[in-house]
């Protein structure tokens, strides 16, 4: 059974405190003086929709290289399929988030959930934490939620 009570704080605390940008970015689409504080002290690279498709990117861009290091674990054919696999979310997020705004929360929501598989298939050939998708099902719901927020106007 997956518990979030597995998961070691630290890995836990950074995993929540890396939605911040995405719960940040759902917060000035809804709460306009949010979006005012945000556009006039920290620029509108900084506040939603751009906040939650350029974190979103990030974010897919550093899933891979947390897979690399699942897939340099492995032997064989796994590790090849792994190495492959890694390299997926990064190139994902170059060449399908573009266009508009709706398009590109699309397509990082899609992204996302691709990377959940991966986690999936690195986590049941043990080559993951055995916390690892205790961890990663939460934080991937949440994002998906957020960048949902994007998709919905």
């Amino acid at each position: 059974m997956l518990k979030v009570s597995d998961v070691p704080r630290s890995a836990l605390l950074l995993g929540l405190a890396g939605l911040l940008p995405f719960l940040w970015g759902v917060a000035t689409i809804h709460i306009d003086p949010l979006y005012a504080f945000g556009q006039r002290n920290l620029g509108g690279r900084y506040v939603a929709p751009f906040v939650l498709l350029n974190y979103g990117q990030l974010i897919l861009a550093f899933m891979s290289g947390v897979i690399w290091g699942f897939a340099a674990q492995a032997e064989g054919e796994v590790q090849a399929l792994g190495f492959g696999l890694s390299v997926i979310p990064a190139l994902w997020a170059f060449f399908f988030v573009g266009g508009g705004p709706v398009s590109a929360a699309i397509y990082l929501i899609a992204g996302f959930l691709g990377v959940l598989m991966i986690d999936w298939f690195f986590w049941r050939n043990g080559l993951a934490p055995a916390w690892w998708m205790a961890l990663r099902l939460p934080l991937t719901a949440v994002v998906c939620l957020c960048l949902a927020a994007v998709v919905m106007g």
